[in-house]
């Protein structure tokens, strides 16, 4: 269990994602007591064991959904009949409990003008990791914007050889122009990252829509992305705009609808 354990504090301090299972209830005849457990990684290996067998097999195959859609499982098994559709035969009842662990949040901002210092100091007070780059390094460091984690001075086509981006990764890019989205989004859309936003008004993201599908960048990926990009505040000022990103942002991680709350 130790190793277990130690491999929890490493996937927390790497910024990576596993599946942890545990045995919650046990009844009868089981394979494994109450508080086994078993440490899923995304690649399919794993740490530890709830009993082996058909039973190990369905809960891995839960974990790996897990990672994915970020949500936790409580699982019920009868170990009975086969024939039934249950993994065993040990004629007992077992429930599993599957917990996906996944990174911190993080907002990369790219593009490090007055709205993008304005969102990344509004992130880390959301209590997101942030990132911030820029392909001018004068305006991609700490002095600058000292509220990030990490700083990217590399032009945006680059950014995803330098950060992985997962899907708890949100990217928000408040650039100078449609010319540096459109090269540099194209790598951006083949990650898995949850959130894409571009700021700009409607005729410059049309114009970066024409560029993009110019490379051959298809209206499925396209319609990843939110541009204009926030809620619709009448925002102007930095901070106003900030407020809006960082609301969409919040709407689509904790899957709200964006209304007001007298209108639920």
């Amino acid at each position: 269990m130790t190793s277990i354990y130690r491999a929890l504090s490493e996937i927390e301090a790497n910024n990576e994602s596993a599946a942890l299972c545990t045995v919650v209830k046990s009844e009868g005849s089981t394979p494994r007591h109450v508080g086994s457990k078993m440490l899923v990684y995304p690649n399919g290996t794993f740490i530890g064991t709830i009993g082996g067998g058909e039973l190990e097999n369905r809960v891995k195959e839960e974990a790996h959904l897990a990672i994915v859609d970020c949500q936790p499982r409580h699982l019920h098994y009868n170990m009975s009949d086969p024939s039934r559709g249950d993994p065993g035969v040990c004629g007992g009842q077992v429930e599993v409990f599957v917990e996906p662990i996944l990174p911190a949040p993080m907002v990369i901002v790219i593009g490090a003008g007055h709205v993008g210092k304005a969102v990344a100091h509004l992130a880390k007070w959301l209590g997101f990791r942030v990132a911030v780059s820029d392909d001018r390094a004068e305006f991609c460091n700490e002095e600058t914007v000292p509220d990030a984690d990490a700083y990217y001075p590399v032009p945006m086509e680059e950014l995803v050889e330098h950060v992985k981006v997962t899907r708890q990764t949100y990217l928000v890019l408040t650039t100078r122009g449609s010319n540096v989205d459109a090269a540099g989004l194209g790598p951006l859309l083949e990650t898995e990252a949850a959130y894409i936003g571009v700021i700009g008004s409607k005729r410059r993201w049309l114009e970066t829509v024409k560029a993009l599908k110019a490379q051959g960048v298809t209206e499925e990926k396209i319609a990843r992305v939110h541009s204009p990009i926030g809620l619709e505040l009448q925002a102007e000022t930095p901070e106003e705009i900030a407020v809006s990103i960082l609301a969409e942002i919040l709407m689509v991680r904790n899957r709200g609808t964006g209304k007001a709350m007298k209108e639920k």
